[in-house]
């Protein structure tokens, strides 16, 4: 038994987006579900925009957009850093000179006009972030998100270790089965 991408595709049509490799794959923090929400013109705004509050470092930046998402999505470092180099790069935000291995970022004037030419971009990328953590607050899926995690890798790792067993599918099926049956009488 393997779970691919129709499982994952299962468990997303649930609001369980990433569990199990369907369009929401990949890995972030040990968590794996976080997908990209923003492509790289996106983020390049939504960066600029936030920089635009006030000058941040690039850790700012992702936390930031984690708090406003209430956990439902942080760009990985991988995708935020090479984007505030294109934007110092691009003249649109200026490293701010202070002590520490940590560069923080300000918007220059640049920045600032590119921000006012883009703004009904920006607010809908800002609308988005909002969306986004309206979503997440309410319907609390965290937990169950981790439990079917869980399960999904005790299963894998229980038919791996299970080749010359073939009772064992069998075993797997039936505490799936019950469990389901349990979930689905729950009162809602």
């Amino acid at each position: 038994m393997r779970f691919g991408h129709g499982y994952g595709r299962w468990l997303g049509g649930m609001g369980f987006e990433g569990m199990g490799g369907g369009p929401r794959h990949g890995m972030r923090g040990g968590h794996q579900g976080r997908r990209r929400q923003f492509d790289g013109s996106e983020l390049k705004l939504l960066l600029l925009a936030l920089i635009a509050e006030g000058p941040r470092h690039g850790y700012d930046l992702i936390r930031d957009v984690e708090e406003r998402t209430g956990g439902g999505y942080a760009p990985s470092p991988g995708v935020v850093y090479p984007t505030l180099t294109l934007l110092d790069e691009m003249g649109l935000i200026e490293e701010v000179k202070e002590e520490g291995a940590r560069k923080r970022f300000a918007i220059t004037e640049a920045g600032k006009t590119h921000l006012a030419e883009n703004k009904e971009i920006v607010d809908a990328l800002l609308d988005r972030l909002g969306m986004i953590g309206a979503r997440e607050k309410s319907g609390d899926r965290a937990p169950i998100r981790r439990s079917v995690m869980g399960l999904m890798m005790a299963v894998r790792e229980a038919v791996a270790g299970a080749h010359d067993n073939p009772d064992i599918a069998h075993d797997i099926a039936a505490i799936l089965d019950e469990a389901a049956q349990k979930i689905e009488r729950l009162e809602r």
